[in-house]
């Protein structure tokens, strides 16, 4: 695909794609919601979702550049 185009390398470079994010996320990521019993909340339970890319310390760059793309979350070295 010629790199003038909307999902050419030079732009990659520039910005990610949302199809190369959910390319990433299916290799290294999940969403799961846990459901916890809590008296304390107006229902009884409290929900927590939660959604993870786990990588490799060398691709701490491209996960800091996803978390710009969703503008939320945190990045941790194991």
């Amino acid at each position: 695909m010629p790199s003038n185009t909307k999902f050419g390398a030079d732009n990659q470079q520039e910005r990610l794609e949302p199809y190369w994010v959910v390319g990433f996320v299916d290799g290294g990521g999940c969403f799961s919601i846990s459901c916890n019993r809590n008296r304390t909340t107006k229902l009884g339970y409290q929900i927590f979702p939660e959604f993870v890319i786990t990588q490799g310390k060398k691709s701490l760059g491209i996960l800091k550049r996803i978390q710009q793309f969703f503008d939320r979350g945190h990045s941790y070295v194991n």
